[in-house]
């Protein structure tokens, strides 16, 4: 058996499931390299907590040097260029080739988009941004929180509508009888509507069991920052003492240069094995495009991220060693719904059924609550 190669492009959870499983199935001999120009992986559904004080950063980010003790070679470094026909990444003006090209790069976020937005509030989507929230919720003193989707597709379809629960109940218990409202407005006709009418319209109960007031499809224009004040495409304006945010999404720089995109603006797979068009190149994770029945393409979301990668995984080690059996990946996939006071609901279904996807809501209980509690800890504790 020819020594092999495998360079996964991407620390998040496609990336890490990926090189950890590879380095199981495969013989010592076959390399596996992960590169990611960040030292940290950080467990993005936590930041939700961070922003309201219920984490620290140390307690959601695990260094990635850490996959070296698991026989995972870590290049730290911005990817330059990828070269998909010869499966070749520049790093740092360094070259790295591979016989399989696995490519987990995420999706950029582009506040810069929307003029003014990232001045006027915070991106709770990345660290930095989680922080700023919570010491801006710290001292707070104003009557009006806005909580923003700044396009209508995004990763993480439920976070927006969680954040807005999760702020709602953190000025509530600060604040007493009488806490600051709590708006969401958003660039899309309905929470995760993607996971079809019953979901969506559950998630809708739920924000408005708290109270908070619901603004569907208002698509941002701009946000003056001096002013306080958010302009839609349908002629309004709102105005709020304290912005929250999801900014646009686009995929990296890089991958658009590759060749590897589609018209779509991301890396077009095969559903079910996330081949790319190019052989021995995978894609996997926020980067993809996977078009449903219904017209709109797959959420972008950990839970298929990781399923994903667990079926690339299982093709590699088979195309390397001839052993085990090949996988094909399912659609199905679920998500924890936090509400807040230590309650939780939970999305779980199936979303390659046809004609729409089938995805049954559960009732929020502070069971679902510990359940994401667990899951947290187990998956720092098993990838790192």
């Amino acid at each position: 058996m020819a020594d092999k190669s495998v360079l996964v492009l991407g620390g998040g959870v496609g990336g890490v499931v990926t090189a950890v499983e590879l380095r199981k199935k495969l013989p010592k001999q076959h390399k596996i390299t992960l590169v990611d120009r960040e030292p940290e992986h950080v467990f993005a559904p936590s930041l939700l907590w961070l922003m309201v004080g219920m984490r620290e950063p140390t307690q959601i980010s695990r260094p990635l040097d850490r996959l070296q003790r698991k026989g995972i070679e870590v290049v730290h470094g911005e990817i330059e260029r990828i070269e998909p026909e010869s499966k070749k990444v520049t790093v740092g003006g360094k070259s790295l080739s591979a016989d399989y090209l696995v490519v987990s790069l995420g999706a950029d976020l582009a506040p810069e988009a929307i003029p003014g937005l990232s001045e006027a509030g915070h991106n709770f989507y990345t660290l930095k941004g989680a922080q700023g929230l919570r010491t801006a919720l710290e001292k707070f003193g104003g009557s009006r929180v806005v909580v923003l989707t700044a396009a209508p597709a995004y990763k993480c379809p439920a976070a927006p509508y969680e954040a807005a629960m999760l702020i709602d109940t953190y000025l509530r218990r600060r604040n007493g009888a009488k806490p600051p409202s709590t708006d969401i407005y958003a660039a899309e006709p309905g929470p995760m509507r993607t996971a079809g009418m019953e979901a969506s319209k559950g998630v809708e109960q739920l924000i408005k069991a708290k109270g908070i007031t619901y603004h569907p499809e208002h698509q941002v224009v701009s946000v003056d920052a001096k002013a306080r004040r958010i302009r839609f495409a349908n002629g309004t304006e709102a105005e709020f003492d304290l912005l929250a945010y999801v900014p646009p999404h686009r995929a990296p720089k890089v991958i658009k240069e590759s060749g590897l995109v589609d018209d779509s603006g991301w890396v077009a797979v095969d559903r079910q094995t996330m081949q790319t068009r190019f052989p021995g190149v995978y894609a996997l994770g926020d980067v993809t495009t996977i078009p449903l029945k219904m017209g709109k393409p797959l959420p972008k979301a950990g839970v298929f991220a990781h399923a994903q990668a667990e079926v690339v995984v299982k093709n590699i080690a088979h195309s390397i060693t001839g052993k085990g059996n090949g996988a094909t990946f399912d659609g199905v996939g679920k998500c924890f719904i936090e509400i807040g006071d230590g309650k939780a609901g939970v999305g779980s279904g199936d979303f390659f059924a046809e004609p729409a996807p089938e995805v049954k809501l559960y009732p929020a209980s502070w069971r679902w609550h510990m359940g994401k509690v667990l899951f947290e800890k187990l998956w720092l504790w098993k990838w790192f």
